[in-house]
């Protein structure tokens, strides 16, 4: 009986921790998915984009997915140890064994994703550049994408000010006019010029893009791999609970 209680007390502490982990997946597949929908939006319509990189749109709606699934199995093997069900024990332990074969090749995969993600993103400045200097300026909708995306990743075009280089808008201004988050506005006073966006050195959304997929990336991997720890004691702990609990009957 003493043996019985310290199962389900376990049980709620493991499961409890697959619940919070689920939680935490699930609110980064949604940050991820607000905060690079915008820049992949720029880069993913574009005529030559690898077709590898609608993998890269699709990585926050997996996590949503997994972190819904963790909060459902969290739950699940709260319920199955309280109401000592073996059907539900047994559900459990099955559905978790499978996430967990899965979360392992995920994390081998999210491991090596920075090095993909960086090769697609960076086979398309080209394609990038060619769009800015046709459309930024000019096409109203484009332009208000790329303003909104450098003003929430405080960045400047795609690899640098450069990039606006005759473009519409550049032409307009002079030829010595870049868009104003090219520009330090602590340091700068006026217009975003030549000299002031030389001087500024903004990194390019590119490098932003790289530095959110990768941070993410070992977050993200070091989640799964401390939840699979968590799996793996709780499908032992389901099984000898399991077992008790059919004894008993």
């Amino acid at each position: 009986m003493c043996c019985s209680g310290f199962l389900k007390i376990m049980m709620f502490i493991f499961n409890g921790g697959i619940f919070l982990a689920g939680a935490a997946i699930l609110g980064v597949g949604v940050w991820v998915k607000v905060d690079s929908g915008s820049l992949l939006g720029l880069v993913e319509d574009l005529d030559g984009a690898p077709s590898g990189l609608s993998q890269l749109a699709n990585v926050a709606y997996l996590l949503i997915a997994v972190g819904g699934v963790l909060l459902l199995i969290g739950f699940l093997g709260c319920c199955g140890a309280v109401k000592e069900s073996r059907c539900m024990l047994l559900t459990f332990f099955s559905i978790v064994l499978i996430l967990f074969l899965v979360e392992v090749a995920g994390a081998v995969v999210l491991l090596v994703f920075d090095g993909l993600a960086e090769d697609l993103l960076g086979h398309l400045e080209g394609e990038v550049k060619k769009s800015i200097r046709k459309q930024y300026g000019s096409t109203e909708s484009f332009t208000a994408l790329w303003n909104a995306t450098m003003e929430e990743f405080t960045c400047c075009g795609y690899k640098n000010y450069t990039d606006f280089e005759g473009s519409p808008f550049f032409n307009d201004h002079g030829m010595d006019v870049y868009p104003q988050t090219c520009c330090n506005q602590t340091i700068t006073s006026g217009v975003c010029n030549t000299f002031e966006a030389e001087h500024s050195n903004i990194d390019g959304c590119l490098q932003r893009l790289l530095q959110l997929i990768e941070e993410n990336a070992v977050i993200i991997a070091a989640v799964i791999l401390g939840i699979a720890a968590l799996e793996i004691a709780a499908m032992v702990v389901s099984m000898v609970l399991y077992k008790q609990i059919g004894n008993k009957a």
